[in-house]
């Protein structure tokens, strides 16, 4: 009798699993009941990486029994049997692992010396050759309307050539609508996908903080947490004195590996204030400026997880002064070491994904590893009934 119950409830399970099912995790802080964006999702079972969207929330189908793995920066990482998710939509809570008490580490180095070092050692840690499968997807808004939309499945192959890095790009399916005009395609500041991959692994952003005139400009302080002291992160602010665009900066790393796990930076509202504004014929007048490069351990290996830039801006264009906003986001949904086997036609060698003509053989968007919002959906079901392309 026990056998046959035993039978059953396997049988039950598998009957579950035998079948894809829809489930959705939405991220919250512990704390504030807030949701968290750019949590990583790891689905074991299919190698699959997810990153949570502004409202927190990740979409996903399983087939069979597996583990997920949740991680972020400055949270307590999570393992959750898929078993347990017993609901269609799930709330899970993270802890935070970095709080407001941060406290400032003393070093005998300067800590800019010890942030290049991090950065070196990290470039040489970085896993190639490697491959990996990205969901690309853009927002082009002219003034204060969305004009322009695009995403696509691209492949990556890293690999290493001269003590650098090198990129062959394939490009699965991809789909653009709106329009652009004529005047303002040189300003659609989407990703140049020739060089993004080595503007990454070579931590390109960084370079403005890197260079020695830096530690004049810029003030730098390294902070730990009581809870989590495995975790470093370096502040790097630009000093009151100094003028011009520059961006505040943080930097998460690994302090036993050396291992940046998370970059970000932004132009403060205190440093728009102090910029003057420039009338002449086409100069660019910033009032946005955002970015954000996720890196993700996975046994040996080392990769960029997702990355996200915004900017916005005002030019003046024969005379008329144009708003331009752009917000690029990129997630790799498969990492592997195995390297493609192509013919050169089959190579993407324009810059960027407006200039290649739709190619839709699914919907690739829902599996995309990062969810639209409402909102989201909105604009690109607007752009599309325009029928503009």
């Amino acid at each position: 009798m026990k056998k046959a119950i035993l039978l059953f409830y396997l049988f039950s399970i598998t009957s579950v699993f035998s079948q894809n099912i829809e489930k959705s995790l939405l991220f919250k802080d512990s704390e504030t009941n807030l949701p968290i964006e750019d949590v990583t999702v790891y689905i074991i079972k299919t190698k699959q990486n997810l990153l949570s969207n502004v409202d927190g929330l990740v979409i996903f189908s399983l087939k069979d029994p597996t583990i997920i793995k949740v991680t972020n920066a400055s949270y307590a990482p999570q393992s959750i049997k898929s078993i347990n998710l017993k609901d269609k939509a799930n709330i899970i809570f993270l802890k935070k692992n970095v709080n407001d008490l941060d406290e400032i580490v003393i070093t005998k180095q300067h800590p800019q010396q010890i942030l290049k070092k991090v950065v070196e050692n990290s470039i040489k840690k970085l896993t190639v050759p490697a491959r990996l499968k990205v969901y690309s997807r853009e927002f082009f808004k002219l003034n204060g309307t969305y004009t322009y939309y695009n995403d696509g499945l691209i492949n990556f192959q890293i690999s290493e050539k001269n003590k650098n890095f090198d990129t062959t790009i394939f490009v699965d399916q991809n789909r653009s609508y709106g329009l652009i005009d004529q005047d303002v395609q040189d300003d659609l500041l989407g990703y140049n996908l020739n060089d993004i991959m080595m503007n990454y692994y070579n931590f390109k952003y960084l370079n403005p903080i890197l260079e020695s005139r830096a530690k004049k400009e810029y003030d730098f302080i390294i902070k730990s947490n009581a809870d989590n002291d495995a975790i470093y992160t370096i502040f790097v602010t630009p000093l009151d004195e100094t003028t011009g665009l520059r961006d505040d900066f943080k930097i998460i790393y690994d302090k036993k590996h050396k291992m940046i796990l998370e970059v970000s930076s932004f132009v403060s509202p205190m440093t728009f204030s102090k910029l003057k504004e420039n009338k002449s014929e086409g100069a660019k007048n910033v009032f946005k400026s955002l970015f954000k490069a996720i890196y993700k351990v996975q046994g040996d290996d080392y990769y960029l997880i997702s990355s996200k830039e915004e900017i916005g801006f005002n030019k003046i264009i024969k005379k008329q002064l144009k708003k331009f906003e752009v917000r690029n986001y990129m997630v790799t949904t498969n990492f592997n070491t195995q390297k493609f086997s192509y013919k050169e036609s089959e190579v993407f060698r324009d810059k960027a994904l407006f200039n290649k003509k739709n190619t839709i053989l699914s919907d690739y968007w829902n599996n995309s590893g990062i969810t639209a919002t409402d909102e989201e959906n909105q604009i690109i079901v607007d752009l599309d009934s325009e029928n503009w392309f």
